[in-house]
């Protein structure tokens, strides 16, 4: 007989935060293989709904010190504000 293991507090967490970006991304994907305004609506609202659902299991870990993340030096996010201005510009 196998002795069931138990899962930390950490390795659920993860196993949540997992699960929520693949809904997220079966979300995104039915919104955009929709045509039907109604649904694509509702989906958008779920989508929202696990996005901050996400968000808030990253925000959790991250607060332990289980998903360390580090902020981006500001000449960095001034680049890369430009570089996506200028190409939103370029397709406009």
């Amino acid at each position: 007989m196998h002795q069931q293991r138990d899962f930390t507090e950490r390795e659920l967490m993860n196993d949540l935060l997992l699960s929520e970006k693949q809904v997220s991304s079966a979300y995104n994907t039915g919104i955009t293989e929709t045509s039907c305004t109604e649904l694509r609506k509702n989906l958008t609202t779920c989508l929202t709904g696990t996005q901050e659902m996400q968000y808030d299991v990253f925000d959790a870990m991250n607060k332990r010190g289980w998903y360390p993340t580090k902020q981006a030096p500001a000449p960095e996010v001034q680049a890369a504000k430009t570089k996506f201005k200028q190409e939103k510009n370029q397709i406009q």
